[in-house]
């Protein structure tokens, strides 16, 4: 068990299985098929990523350095979220990007009883550590916990 302490974006708890990326996760690539076709898991749809690509992301501790692709990124999640398909939280390793930050900032904000909180600046550490199948719990105050 290991603890990180990064920076809260959008606020919550959240206990989930880690599934994880090393590469940019590219938020339309990934869940653009989800979406449109009702796939309540969203499997990610990004042949690019193969850290990813074929696993259900709905429900699932989402680890990344950062998002890439298209400006479109920040509505899909918000999307995402309206559609009740999103990862039960994302925990970014870099600095958030503005894409990213809106659309997990307009779904808290915009969406009644939709949660998913989103914690930045974990730190290459993190990224390293944590493995998919891992249990990670987010604290209140930006606190992660994997084990």
């Amino acid at each position: 068990m290991k603890t990180f302490q990064g920076r809260v974006v959008t606020p919550g708890t959240a206990k989930a299985e880690a599934v994880v990326t090393r590469n940019g996760f590219n938020t339309l690539a990934s869940l653009q098929k989800p979406l449109q076709f009702g796939d309540k898991t969203a499997k990610c749809g990004d042949q690019n990523n193969p850290d990813l690509f074929g696993k259900p992301m709905a429900g699932k501790a989402l680890c990344l350095p950062q998002t890439i692709g298209s400006t479109t990124g920040g509505l899909v999640l918000y999307c995402a979220c309206a559609m009740e398909r999103q990862p039960a939280c994302m925990l970014f390793s870099n600095h958030i990007d503005s894409l990213a930050a809106a659309g997990a900032i307009l779904a808290d904000v915009w969406l009644d009883n939709i949660s998913m909180p989103v914690v930045d600046c974990l730190g290459d550490e993190f990224l390293n550590y944590v493995k998919d199948g891992m249990t990670v719990t987010i604290k209140e105050n930006g606190v992660v916990v994997v084990e």
